[in-house]
């Protein structure tokens, strides 16, 4: 049918516009994550230095007391009543922290281009996670990093569109017209 050409070129052109835009949809979005990542090891460094500043509290007191840290838990837990074995668990709960927070510091900052996303999800803590999400501020990349990213993003976006919106759209758009279905005279 000659009316429909005019339709088919508008569809065409509606493609090529969908598919630029999923191209550069996929490469802002992308290359958002190292700055992502960036903003994230900047807080997961304030929770690690305070944890660490409260454990030198407690090693402190240990200290004074004549005492190493896991004598004063030991201790703090042996006094009767609940306030010394809730001190003990504060006490138990930031060694814990610190050494989890380093070894996530570790494994992040040593991470390499392509294990970075992998190693933050291993390591993630949703609290610290949710908290940079919260005061996140996006970035314009200039970093290979930033540029890569930005290129897996158009890989994702284009292979998400060629394998998933556009084989759909053009059953839809290749169905018969409703008259011509049901037999309805045109």
């Amino acid at each position: 049918m000659r009316w429909t050409r005019p339709l088919t070129a508008i569809g065409s052109a509606g493609e090529k516009l969908l598919d630029r835009l999923l191209c550069v949809f996929g490469a802002v979005a992308f290359s958002q994550l190292p700055e992502f990542f960036q903003q994230y090891l900047q807080r997961l460094g304030g929770h690690l230095a305070e944890a660490r500043r409260q454990l030198g509290l407690f090693q402190e007191a240990a200290a004074h007391s004549g005492l190493t840290l896991d004598q004063l838990i030991d201790r703090t837990q042996a006094q009767a009543g609940s306030t010394g074995a809730s001190l003990a668990s504060v006490m138990t709960d930031t060694v814990s922290r610190v050494d989890h927070l380093a070894a996530a510091e570790s494994a992040l900052r040593g991470a390499s281009l392509w294990s970075r996303p992998f190693v933050f999800l291993g390591h993630l803590d949703p609290e610290i996670a949710r908290g940079t999400w919260e005061a996140f501020r996006p970035a314009v990349p200039t970093t290979l990093e930033g540029l890569v990213y930005a290129a897996v993003g158009i890989v994702a976006a284009l292979s998400l569109y060629h394998a998933g919106v556009k084989p759909v759209a053009r059953k839809l758009a290749a169905r018969p017209a409703p008259s011509a279905r049901y037999g309805f005279p045109r």
